[in-house]
Parts: C-alpha cells; structure tokens; sequence
C-alpha cells in the first residue's frame, strides 16, 4: 500500500512538472493568436476609416500576424509601406 502512495505521489509531482513546461509556450501561442485578431480587427478599422480617403490595407493572414508581433508600431510600420509604396 505505501508503495501505492508514493507512485500516486510521484505522478502528480511528474504532471505538475510537465505541465510548467509545456505551460509557457501555450500561453505565448494564445497571446500570438490573441494579438493577431485584435491587429486584424485594428487593420478592419483603419480600412472602415480609411474607406472615406481611399485608404485600404490589405487584411490578410500576413498583416494580421505581423500586427500581433508588433503590436501598435506594427500598424504604423503597415500605414508607412502603403504610403510608400502607393
């Protein structure tokens, strides 16, 4: 019976290791996920406001990751190139 214990006891130390482990990475690929629909909804903004100047940025996988890694300066860097380049 003790051995039982301590097998039980050593699983659930062994579950809350792994789980710190793979824990990390999981909470950085919501965030990822999380920032990227909110840059998708800030480009569908600036394109709703932009419809007014005949402004558009394209909303595609691409914009909306590169604004969920950047963040706010992300935006301004899209709204730079699309004035550069035309």
């Amino acid at each position: 019976m003790d051995k039982n214990i301590i097998t039980y006891l050593a699983c659930i130390c062994f579950i809350f290791i792994f789980g710190r482990i793979f824990i990390v990475p999981i909470k950085k690929i919501l965030k990822l996920i999380l920032n990227s629909i909110l840059g998708g909804f800030v480009i569908f903004l600036i394109n709703l406001i932009g419809l007014n100047f005949g402004f558009h940025i394209g909303l595609n996988f691409f914009t909306s990751i590169l604004v969920g890694l950047l963040g706010l300066p992300g935006v301004i860097f899209l709204i730079i190139v699309k004035l550069l380049i035309g």
